[in-house]
């Protein structure tokens, strides 16, 4: 399994602009293989900036990276320069491999083994 995660730091004022245009986009990660579970993460506020965070689960590191090279992803993100939300700085990536994995009935696996 495997996590890609973007960090958007937004700046104060224009953090229901940002939501929103998270909420009208054009979801195309359910149509390419390996793809698990996406999520829009809300986190503190800072006196500079709020942060967010989208959180994308992939059955593999490979399945992300052919997400990123096919024609959904270009299609996803064709309006990305449209926006009128501010940023301190673009998105930060971050990407993890799952080494264990827990459930909600605590059966565990540990995926490095």
């Amino acid at each position: 399994m495997f996590i890609a995660m973007n960090r958007f730091r937004v700046v104060p004022g224009h953090e229901e602009a940002f939501e929103a245009m998270w909420a009208n986009r054009k979801g195309r990660l359910a149509e390419v293989p390996g793809y698990v579970e996406f999520h829009m993460l809300k986190g503190p506020k800072a006196e500079d900036h709020s942060l967010y965070a989208s959180h994308a689960v992939w059955e593999s590191e490979e399945h992300f990276k052919a997400w990123t090279k096919s024609e959904q992803f270009r299609a996803a993100h064709a309006r990305a320069g449209e926006s009128k939300v501010q940023y301190l700085s673009g998105p930060q990536f971050e990407g993890f491999e799952v080494i264990i994995h827990e459930d909600r009935d605590g059966k565990r696996v540990n995926e490095a083994a």
